[in-house]
C-alpha cells in the first residue's frame, strides 16, 4: 500500500479506535486523528515484525485493518494512561 493509503486507514482506524474507547481524550479530536495515523503504522510493523504477518498490498485485507486499528487501541491507551484527563 502506498503511504497515503496508510494515512486514510489510518484516520479510519482512529475513528474506530475512539468509537470503542469513548470518552474525553487529552488532546482532542487532532491528537486522536494523529494517533490513528500513528497507530496504523504501529499496528502494521508489529503485524510484520513479530506475528510474521506481512501487510499486504490491498486495501480491503481484514488483516491489515485489524492490525491497524489494533496499533490506534494500543497507541490511545498508551496515550490516556501518560497523559490522564487533563482536560479542563
Amino acid at each position: 500500500m502506498s503511504f497515503v493509503a496508510w494515512i486514510v486507514l489510518g484516520l479510519v482506524a482512529g475513528a474506530l479506535a475512539k468509537l470503542l474507547l469513548p470518552g474525553k481524550d487529552p488532546g482532542g479530536l487532532v491528537v486522536t486523528t494523529l494517533i490513528g495515523i500513528a497507530g496504523s503504522f504501529v499496528g502494521g510493523w508489529i503485524s510484520s515484525r513479530f506475528l510474521h504477518r506481512e501487510v499486504t498490498a490491498h486495501f480491503f485485507d481484514l488483516a491489515t485493518w485489524a492490525s491497524a486499528i489494533g496499533g490506534a487501541l494500543v497507541l490511545l491507551i498508551a496515550y490516556r494512561l501518560v497523559f490522564g484527563n487533563s482536560r479542563r
